[in-house]
């Protein structure tokens, strides 16, 4: 469990916080709207209305005491800069800010945050790999030109074993797991018959795993 200061509470602050909250960490959420902060209650431990650009203000909060602040402000870029580096200033252990522009993410990691999500761009890079093919079911990119995928079966592998593919070495693909009747199987062992009914989930070179799920 980890204690989160999660500052603005728009449609992506309040994802992330209903998030966390499902995932049991502490939240303290800010917001200078007493609307949203109201909305907000039920998912988080504390909540406090505030301007998170005044520096008195960000001082109250003891930033230093939490694990993780996020700055989840879209829609005031003069804000989401002044927060992130008050927090910097102020002894934040780790900043996490909200960019909605690239410009946004270069300035927001030159004055404080020490990683920066990009939630439209992030997600229209996702959709457009999980339906490139009908084969893929999920996506998570790894950088580098790398992902983990869960993919369909092709045709072609059906009732053939893992050694019989040879699927790393023909492919360099590695199957990580495979999926029966909703349940995850990591023991993946050469004599593992695929027969048809399962899902993998791979790791590969997008670009190797894409030719291969067209062959």
């Amino acid at each position: 469990m980890k204690t989160v200061l999660l500052i603005g509470l728009g449609r992506f602050g309040r994802h992330c916080a209903k998030r966390l909250h499902e995932l049991g960490h502490q939240i303290m959420a800010v917001d200078i709207n007493e609307r949203r902060v109201q909305e907000i209650t039920p998912y988080v431990t504390n909540v406090l209305i505030g301007d998170s650009t005044r520096a008195d203000f960000i001082q109250s909060l003891g930033v230093s005491d939490y694990d993780l602040c996020f700055v989840a402000i879209g829609d005031d870029f003069q804000s989401s800069l002044e927060t992130t580096s008050l927090l910097k200033e102020l002894g934040a252990k780790k900043v996490i800010s909200r960019a909605s522009r690239d410009v946004h993410a270069k300035f927001l990691l030159r004055n404080g945050a020490d990683q920066v999500v990009y939630p439209e761009k992030q997600v229209a890079e996702w959709s457009a790999d999980r339906y490139s093919s009908d084969l893929i079911l999920d996506y998570f990119s790894m950088g580098e030109g790398y992902a983990v995928m869960e993919i369909q079966m092709p045709a072609s592998w059906i009732g053939r074993t893992i050694s019989e593919l040879d699927i790393r070495k023909k492919y360099q693909i590695n199957i990580l797991a495979v999926r029966r009747n909703g349940k995850l199987n990591m023991q993946i062992l050469p004599d593992t018959v695929l027969n048809g009914d399962e899902t993998l989930l791979v790791l590969g070179k997008e670009k190797l795993v894409q030719k291969t799920l067209e062959r």
